[in-house]
């Protein structure tokens, strides 16, 4: 474990508070090849899980399809600490940031996935929330469930 990571854990709640208002998230996948594959992606933490949406084609999707193991990664930049540093090299920056390792698959039953989908629509576009999803875009949306095997939390202040 990295020095850092011994006096700089966020706890359980700071975590969760992170994967909750966090903007953007970054899956790492697997290409064939052995290259990670790392997608920007909006998603929404729900059940103690991690959701993403997307079409239902791509690379992410072939890689997932045959290695399940992924990586996520959500972080927040909170300002830089520069005041008083004559060297650039000494500048830090205050941070908080997630990675968590897990299991990917694509999720295939219809009424689960709209569950989800509801839920990252009150996320993103919260003046859409409680209005039904046209089935079409629900069938037509792939839905990817990241299960957390293992997650750890990073700050620096």
């Amino acid at each position: 474990m990295q020095n850092r990571m011994k006096t700089h854990l966020l706890g359980e709640e700071q975590i969760v508070a992170l994967l909750l208002k966090a903007q953007v998230g970054r899956i790492a996948t697997q290409s064939p090849e052995g290259y990670p594959y790392v997608v920007p992606m909006h998603f929404v933490y729900h059940n103690e899980k991690i959701y993403t949406h997307g079409l239902p084609k791509g690379q992410k999707l072939e890689h997932i399809a045959q290695k399940s193991k992924v990586g996520f990664e959500v972080d927040e930049m909170i300002g830089l600490q520069c005041e008083g540093i004559d060297i650039a090299c000494d500048t830090n920056t205050e941070f908080n940031s997630v990675v968590i390792l897990g299991n990917a698959k694509v999720l295939t039953d219809l009424a689960y996935k709209k569950e989800v989908l509801n839920k990252i629509v009150d996320k993103y576009t919260p003046h859409f929330s409680g209005k039904e999803l046209p089935e079409n875009m629900v069938r037509g949306t792939s839905v990817i469930e990241i299960s957390v095997q293992e997650c750890t939390g990073k700050y620096y202040k």
